[in-house]
């Protein structure tokens, strides 16, 4: 029973950093879903696969709700997601099947190489503006198709890397955080797919919650917290040194990573 306590504290730090400093939870939900995972006892060979899968499926709805709550306020550009719908749906599906080739103690240091990057990210300027030519659509198809694989392997919706490109292709910051927004339903949606097609034949635990690689307790159970602690962090975020706490949450990124680089 313990472990629905515990996936629900989970989606109450996602949601909160999701809403306060405008990262996706995939960032706090896979090295936590790790940790319990690893504390019930899961094979260590697919427990990084299912905390992947299963952040994943957690983003198909919590997009939803930013995708809505970002539509209110006319910050989405359609077009630009549109173009790069495609990319991202085939570049989640690939990046789901190359996952599930990998290894567990591999794809544990492909999420930690990428936390530490954000880490770092954090601590520097503003993506500057480049050119406008960057939203033509050959260009976002390509762009989508690594945003998409790249999310899926490591568990995100991929705001992290569709925001600062599309600040460099001159969109506004509130507009590109919109849009990522919007990409991040297909993206989850072709990513989780594919985990649970390929993963069917590959997950040797037997456990009833479990379908291909998605543990439907976890989900539920984040899920339950992050939707409602989500606006609560969009809320604080007014009143709280936002700046000064996504620092500290780059230092607690470079231990999650140090962690993970060191536990097999």
């Amino acid at each position: 029973m313990w472990e629905w306590g515990a996936f629900a504290l989970i989606g109450c730090f996602a949601g909160l950093s999701a809403g306060l400093l405008g990262l996706g939870g995939g960032l706090v939900i896979v090295p936590s879903l790790l940790l319990v995972f690893n504390f019930v006892g899961l094979p260590n060979q697919q427990v990084m696969h299912i905390a992947v899968a299963t952040s994943l499926m957690t983003i198909t709805v919590t997009s939803l709700s930013a995708m809505l709550a970002h539509q209110r306020h006319q910050q989405i550009n359609w077009g630009v997601t549109r173009s790069l719908t495609p990319g991202l749906i085939f570049g989640g599906i690939v990046g789901a099947f190359l996952a599930t080739l990998i290894s567990g103690p591999i794809l544990q240091k492909c999420f930690a190489i990428y936390a530490l990057l954000i880490a770092a990210r954090m601590w520097w300027p503003m993506t500057p503006s480049v050119n406008a030519t960057l939203l033509k659509t050959p260009i976002l198809l390509a762009v989508g198709n690594i945003i998409g694989i790249i999310s899926a392997i490591v568990g995100i919706g991929g705001g992290s890397l569709t925001v600062p490109y599309l600040v460099m292709a001159k969109q506004s910051i509130k507009q590109a955080i919109g849009t990522a927004a919007a990409c991040g339903f297909p993206i989850s949606l072709a990513a989780v797919t594919g985990f649970v097609i390929f993963g069917q034949n590959s997950v040797t635990i037997s456990d009833n919650w479990l379908v291909g690689y998605i543990h439907w307790q976890a989900f539920w159970g984040i899920i339950c917290t992050s939707i409602f602690f989500a606006p609560l962090g969009a809320k604080l975020a007014k009143r709280l040194p936002v700046d000064s706490l996504r620092h500290v949450f780059s230092m607690a990124l470079v231990l999650v990573s140090a962690s993970l680089f060191m536990v097999n």
